[in-house]
């Protein structure tokens, strides 16, 4: 491996992590004063075989952004604990422009976490995420907040049935990724 063009000033460069170990690589890196950490994480509920369950996840799994002078502290970001190596092509080392990043934090927020709500309209999928109805999809028709109760249409033994369900056994359908920066 050639060594990289030389740069005297910080830039924001693309990691890639080791499979689940983003945080840790973020971690481990937070740690050395000269590098500065941007891991845009999404918090989200997913439905489990135990019931719905909050989870905080990569935005984009399997990577983070570091900001760092290349030519000082390649060596030591490549080895750091978690990571698998600086996004490269042959031997161009792009760097991510500083709007681009100001952009995301801006659309994450300041914890770098951002919280999908989970408020249901009518016209959302859903997944039950408990019950005798556990796994099956279907679409909101009503929220009623006093019981705090949602009636569902859900397609059940060919036949559109209306079932009236607790709340908390539902969960948004789809891929919380993509709505957070929507």
């Amino acid at each position: 491996m050639k060594a990289p063009e030389p740069s005297s000033t910080p830039a924001w460069f693309c990691l890639r992590a080791k499979p689940k170990h983003e945080h840790i690589a973020a971690a481990h890196l937070q740690q050395d004063e000269a590098v500065e950490v941007f891991l845009p994480r999404v918090k989200f509920r997913r439905a489990t075989a135990r019931g719905p369950k909050w989870f905080t996840e990569a935005l984009f799994p399997g990577y983070l952004f570091a900001r760092f002078e290349l030519r000082l502290y390649l060596r030591r970001v490549q080895h750091a604990r978690g990571v698998s190596g600086i996004v490269h092509f042959g031997e161009g080392w792009p760097s991510v422009p500083d709007a681009v990043i100001a952009e995301l934090k801006s659309a994450i927020g300041d914890e770098a976490v951002r919280v999908i709500g989970d408020a249901l309209l009518p016209g959302d999928e859903v997944t039950i995420a408990s019950g005798a109805f556990h796994g099956l999809s279907a679409v909101v028709q009503t929220y009623l907040p006093a019981r705090e109760r949602v009636a569902v249409l859900l397609d059940f033994l060919g036949r559109q049935t209306l079932l009236q369900l607790p709340r908390e056994s539902l969960v948004k359908a789809g891929d919380a990724r993509k709505s957070a920066l929507g």
